[in-house]
């Protein structure tokens, strides 16, 4: 018997949410039982109530916890209650809940470990999807991309596949987003990580929950992905703060080379030792 868990992260969805739920599959051939389960991140406007009344069950956050915070929710009842599969999926109608036979696909068929939606592999032109927003995806799929050595076009997307080693692999410690730390994590991990092609509508009225202030965002998740990339590749991140310690250091020295070699002595650049010698000692720390 092969279950598939489907979790809706949402807050303050009530104009889509119930359209979402309604269009989620309920016949995937390979799965037996599909679960819809919707977690609700502190939504004032009825979210939770919509989704109850059509008959799906709800956990609900007690506040606004992040978006990070509601998947690690849902990731743990999906190990909790022996799921073999899950997706993930927004509940704001960007995405076709039509599409999760796809992201499936490669699980079921080729033994996918995690699959995620891409909205940029088709080179499609995204309506109102702003400069800004479309650069910004492509700048961090550039650097998760050169952090874990292979080639992504899309690590922000919320539509998602896990199978069931995704699941028990998965450690995220994020509470602000997920996106690129399941990325991090699950690449350095070995698993089997594939993009699928999907098509996504962006509504001009609409503003992101999550980035809505586009450097808030980027500092957010620089934390996140900068904290995993720390905790499974020490000795290269350290090297590189070690390394602007040691490149400074050397600076102040050769300053006091300089002194010494014009003047014959070093002063009144002494100092300038003193302050190299200290850049070298936290470099070698």
């Amino acid at each position: 018997m092969k279950k598939l868990l489907i979790i809706i992260p949402a807050f303050n969805e009530k104009d889509k949410i119930g359209e979402v739920i309604k269009k989620v599959p309920q016949d995937i051939q390979g799965i037996d039982i599909i679960k819809i389960l919707v977690i609700n991140d502190g939504s004032t406007d009825g979210t939770p109530e919509i989704a109850r009344k059509i008959g799906v069950e709800v956990i609900d956050n007690y506040k606004n916890m992040g978006v990070g915070f509601s998947f690690g929710r849902g990731l743990q009842y999906a190990v909790d209650n022996s799921f073999d599969m899950m997706v993930n999926i927004d509940g704001d109608g960007q995405f076709d809940p039509g599409d999760i036979h796809g992201l499936l696909g490669p699980i079921l068929e080729e033994g996918a470990e995690f699959v995620t939606a891409s909205r940029f592999i088709d080179k499609k032109p995204i309506h109102n999807m702003s400069i800004a927003k479309l650069w910004g995806n492509r700048l961090m799929s550039i650097l998760i991309s050169h952090l874990v050595g292979k080639k992504y076009l899309d690590v922000s997307c919320g539509f998602r596949a896990y199978s069931n080693r995704a699941l028990l692999s998965l450690n995220l410690h994020g509470r602000f987003t997920y996106t690129q730390e399941t990325f991090i994590d699950l690449s350095f991990k070995g698993l089997d990580i594939r993009e699928v092609p999907i098509t996504v509508k962006y509504f001009p009225s609409r503003r992101s929950k999550v980035a809505s202030n586009l450097f808030i965002y980027a500092v957010n998740t620089l934390k996140i992905i900068l904290g995993t990339y720390r905790d499974y590749k020490p000795l290269a991140f350290f090297s590189v703060i070690a390394l602007v310690f040691l490149v400074t250091g050397t600076a102040f020295e050769i300053v006091l080379l300089w002194t010494y070699l014009s003047r014959g002595t070093f002063s009144p650049n002494i100092w300038s030792g003193f302050v190299g010698a200290a850049f070298f000692f936290l470099s070698v720390i």
